[in-house]
């Protein structure tokens, strides 16, 4: 049997590039997309040049959708349509677009896993990073719904909520900001992408049959529901 194929959006570093690394230690055959320093260079919110690269690529059985940005680090009151907008594109559409252009040749071919992104930040909302919080609330709706959607089609669609990781995108977040939301924690630790990548890897695997639309804290007990 051929060797599964697997798409990582925001591959080229932290949770994507994890997710990347540790999915070929389970033998899949990975492209990463990112904006730079991927497989391939692509923006996520441009589905005509993702359609592009399903022609170029083939066949995709595991879909990572990593891509992602953190947007203003600023109370509600002082962002702009703009700033939301941006956010909304890459967190939501950018998700939506990989979902249109792979998922159908999974429901073909009748086997698929996906795995979304969303985080911590879109169940409890975290102060002064309104726009993320609701662009994850929006990852973890649309993956209950398309997870319902598909649930007969042999392909299941699931979804993460990290708390705070220890990635280049926490880099630029303030360090305010950062220093809340890991006060959070009770374990008193940001997690580690491989402690996250290690789910993913689960949740892509033939190991998960009965989940699907679900939503998997890792968050070192931050969780309440």
């Amino acid at each position: 049997m051929p060797a599964r194929a697997a798409l990582v959006t925001g591959g080229a570093r932290g949770l994507g590039a994890a997710a990347a690394e540790r999915l070929r230690r389970d033998g899949l055959e990975v492209t990463t997309l990112d904006l730079a320093d991927a497989d391939i260079s692509v923006d996520v919110t441009d589905e005509k040049v993702l359609r592009h690269v399903a022609d170029r690529i083939g066949p995709v059985d595991v879909l990572v959708n990593s891509a992602g940005i953190v947007g203003p680090n600023k109370p509600l009151l002082e962002t702009t349509p703009e700033q939301w907008r941006q956010v909304f594109d890459v967190n939501v559409l950018g998700t939506v677009n990989t979902l249109r252009t792979f998922v159908p040749g999974m429901c073909e071919r009748g086997w698929g896993r996906v795995v979304n992104l969303a985080s911590m930040a879109g169940k409890d909302g975290n102060p002064n990073l309104a726009a993320y919080s609701a662009s994850k609330a929006a990852v973890i709706g649309l993956t209950k719904s398309i997870g319902k959607e598909l649930a007969t089609s042999g392909v299941l669609v699931n979804a993460i909520a990290p708390a705070v990781i220890a990635t280049p995108m926490n880099e630029d977040t303030a360090p305010e900001v950062l220093a809340h939301i890991t006060s959070l924690i009770p374990m008193g630790r940001i997690g580690r992408p491989e402690e996250v990548a290690e789910l993913v890897a689960f949740l892509c695997s033939d190991q998960v049959s009965f989940s699907t639309g679900a939503v998997y804290d890792i968050s070192g007990g931050r969780a309440t529901y």
